[in-house]
């Protein structure tokens, strides 16, 4: 998406998803990855979810996966969102290993189906950094 006037709300930091909003600025995705069991994990935390180790780093993505589930949204979340009705909120399952939400741009939305290729994308936020939304990837 180009560097328009921004359609969201800037969603809220905390320090263990600063390493996330921070590479956002650069359009660059990374994911968390437990240093003591080798997984990946989604949402950013301060302990692994997997066996509660509290070593975390934070390992770039390609930003490619598969498409989980899609819903057509007719009617926007927010007033802001008012201009992308009807978008599209999918479960992504990246091929990293992580399953995360988010929305699929710059498509007809019934296009956004189950078992579609998808490729990270980004929408500017009013503060610099960047919402990752995903683009279908054929």
């Amino acid at each position: 998406m180009s560097d328009d006037a921004p359609t969201r709300f800037a969603p809220p930091t905390s320090p263990a998803g600063a390493p996330f909003w921070e590479a956002s600025r650069e359009r660059r995705l990374v994911l968390p990855w437990c240093d003591g069991c080798a997984r990946p994990h989604w949402y950013p935390r301060e302990v692994c979810p997997h066996c509660l180790a509290p070593d975390v780093s934070w390992r770039p993505s390609d930003g490619r996966g598969t498409i989980y589930a899609a819903s057509v949204m007719p009617k926007p979340a927010m007033p802001m969102m008012a201009s992308l009705v009807p978008y599209v909120v999918v479960l992504v399952d990246l091929d990293d290993g992580v399953r995360l939400m988010s929305n699929v741009i710059g498509c007809e939305p019934r296009a956004a189906s189950v078992g579609r290729r998808v490729r990270a994308a980004w929408e500017p936020l009013e503060d610099g950094r960047h919402l990752l939304v995903f683009e279908l990837d054929d």
